[in-house]
């Protein structure tokens, strides 16, 4: 029987104070979500009280401006995990590793992106931090519409690497997750019930309009099989679940709430955070004078410098969350001023490193800073991850985003005749005509984005 030895080592360990996990929770949180927890900070701490409307805000914010020095090294520690909006430094391996430990170690309620990283536990490191973008990048549906590029841009992996890791989470539960569109995820999860190559499969593949619109003879002809058999593949598919995502959302959501409000101001706009309904909080004066005083309870004094230590950091905290998120959303604007004036064909190529370097945050902080959150727009509700889109370079060298190229495709459909539409080739041409390269594949795939069918299912007789 072996014996048991005990063995003395050291090691060295990272851990993340429960300051630094309010603060990184603060700033991935929603607005609607934020009023939550400011809420329940309010009701956890005796310290904080609700401003009243008649207090000028200047002075809450200077009094919470106002840190003592015994709080001087939490307030270094929150610069070293993230770095104030003006700052532009570069930062070191070492700096990144704590970084992206801390993201990876936040604890919080279970989503679809903890989910979908727990799986990744048997992957390397570096297969390991593309899963954590991809996750961060899925919309609350499970799909991944995020262009490859900017991904493997923001993993800093080349996108081979990232195609090949992407492969793995699109085996990962729930079934279909990480897909582009909806075909795509049917077929991947009729891949995994080992109907990959069958009639319900090459229905997806060639004809999810016709399948749509329950035209069962037309399949039925294209394929040559009964009728009965293209209902019994389209009753497998009805089996299917459309949105992966699903499972993970909000049971109790109420629709969107934006967190950042774009108003025009003349010839340019403001940007403005959605503060409806969110608090003003500061520090009561009654318990810091009590605090001052000094009275013969140590016991008290103790709980008291606790309670308004952590008051402090989570205004700090907060504020460090608006500030950031203004700060994006302002060089959003900045670089988008066409489109918030005409519309989508303006928009132009952008990509969260552009954003990162001119606010001096790392692009995976960007990433999940802009998660789940809205901006409210003269254009309309839109998420801020609609903005961060890969472009095309026109023969002027003037660079334009898929967006532009999407609604070119949108215009020349609505004005073709119904007797004679556009192919896609045909498309293609057009394009390059106004000086846009853009492959006919790519063309096909904006088309099925659109939902616009192909020709010959457009052409009427």
């Amino acid at each position: 029987m072996a014996g048991m030895d005990l063995i003395m080592g050291v090691a060295q360990q990272q851990t993340l104070s429960p300051q630094m996990q309010q603060s990184l929770q603060l700033l991935q949180t929603p607005v609607a979500e934020l009023r939550q927890l400011v809420a329940t900070e309010l009701a956890s701490n005796p310290v904080l009280e609700e401003e009243s409307p008649a207090i000028e805000s200047t002075e809450s914010f200077r009094d919470n401006k106002a840190l003592p020095e015994r709080a001087s090294s939490l307030q270094e520690e929150w610069r070293d995990y993230m770095p104030q909006a003006a700052s532009t430094a570069h930062y070191s391996s070492q700096d990144e590793e704590k970084r992206r430990y801390l993201f990876e170690s936040l604890a919080s309620r279970p989503t679809l992106r903890d989910f979908i990283i727990d799986q990744a536990a048997g992957l390397d490191d570096r297969e390991r931090r593309v899963v954590e973008v991809i996750a961060g990048n899925l919309d609350q549906d499970g799909y991944l519409r995020m262009d490859h590029a900017e991904l493997a841009v923001a993993s800093g992996v080349s996108e081979s690497f990232l195609e090949k890791t992407l492969e793995k989470v699109r085996q990962f539960e729930p079934a279909g997750v990480a897909a582009s569109d909806l075909a795509d995820s049917l077929l991947l999860q009729l891949a995994r019930r080992g109907e990959g190559n069958g009639l319900a499969a090459r229905i997806l593949r060639h004809h999810l309009q016709l399948l749509a619109r329950h035209r069962y003879d037309e399949i039925a002809k294209h394929f040559r099989v009964p009728s009965a058999d293209v209902v019994a593949a389209a009753k497998l598919i009805a089996t299917l679940e459309p949105k992966p995502g699903r499972p993970f959302s909000n049971a109790d959501e109420q629709g969107v709430i934006p967190d950042l409000i774009v108003i025009p101001d003349g010839e340019s706009f403001v940007v403005r955070l959605n503060e409806e309904d969110l608090p003003r909080l500061r520090i009561s004066k009654e318990y810091k004078d009590m605090l001052a005083e000094r009275g013969n309870n140590e016991d008290l004094l103790l709980y008291l410098r606790g309670k308004i230590r952590g008051a402090r950091v989570f205004l700090r905290s907060l504020q460090q969350r608006q500030q950031t998120l203004l700060a994006i959303g302002n060089e959003i604007v900045s670089r988008q001023k066409d489109f918030f004036r005409i519309g989508a064909s303006a928009l132009k190529p952008l990509i969260m490193a552009q954003i990162a370097d001119v606010v001096g945050l790392h692009v995976t902080t960007v990433s999940r800073a802009v998660s789940g959150k809205y901006m409210d727009t003269p254009q309309g509700l839109l998420e801020l991850r609609y903005f961060f889109t890969p472009g095309f370079q026109n023969s002027d060298g003037t660079a334009v985003s898929n967006e532009m190229v999407k609604q070119a495709i949108r215009e020349m459909v609505d004005q073709e005749s119904s007797r004679d539409p556009l192919s896609d080739q045909e498309i293609v041409t057009r394009l390059d005509e106004r000086g846009l390269k853009v492959a006919r594949r790519t063309i096909a795939k904006y088309r099925e984005q659109l939902g616009i069918l192909p020709s010959h299912l457009r052409k009427s007789c």
